[in-house]
């Protein structure tokens, strides 16, 4: 029996090398295209000697962008002074021209809504500041340059009696300094 299966393994390979060199894809030959009985004959170009104008080297100017110090507020979630995910594009857009004027000096003011102790709020305004501070140093910008401050209640930009006016009260602004 193991003679015959040996013998039937020995067919079914080289009948499979068979198959697989009679589909093996055929160069097809292109037979040369006739040439032209006819010819024609051309005329060399004529070549023009035109004067040669030198060209100036133009450099390119360097155009200085000016930094936009038009910040948006950064919001904070209740009693939290952990910044929100959505604060990043801003953040990284703030901390981008912040750099490109390194004597610029800017103030981190924090604010709170009208919810807890002035105490508490005050603490929390400044660690919100202080948030956003250590995001901008974390992205570059020159601690030097920054300084935080916590406001606690002071100056809200909206209703603190409405649940929409203390959401937007619990911000920091970001302000360059005169």
């Amino acid at each position: 029996m193991k003679f015959n299966r040996s013998k039937f393994s020995a067919i079914i390979i080289l009948s499979a090398l068979i198959a697989l060199q009679a589909c093996k894809a055929k160069k097809l030959v292109q037979k040369p295209a006739a040439a032209p009985t006819d010819t024609v004959k051309v005329a060399a170009p004529v070549q023009e000697t035109k004067p040669v104008i030198p060209v100036q080297e133009t450099k390119p100017v360097a155009t200085v962008q000016t930094p936009n110090y038009n910040f948006s507020n950064i919001q904070f979630e209740f009693n939290s002074s952990v910044l929100r995910t959505d604060s990043y594009p801003v953040l990284d857009q703030a901390a981008m021209n912040m750099k490109m004027d390194t004597t610029a000096r800017f103030v981190l003011k924090g604010y709170a809504s009208a919810e807890g102790t002035p105490q508490h709020n005050l603490a929390l305004s400044q660690d919100r500041g202080n948030s956003v501070k250590e995001y901008l140093i974390n992205s570059g910008v020159h601690s030097a340059s920054l300084t935080a401050t916590g406001y606690g209640v002071a100056n809200p930009v909206a209703d603190n009696n409405t649940e929409a006016g203390r959401i937007i009260n619990r911000r920091v602004e970001i302000h360059k300094q005169n």
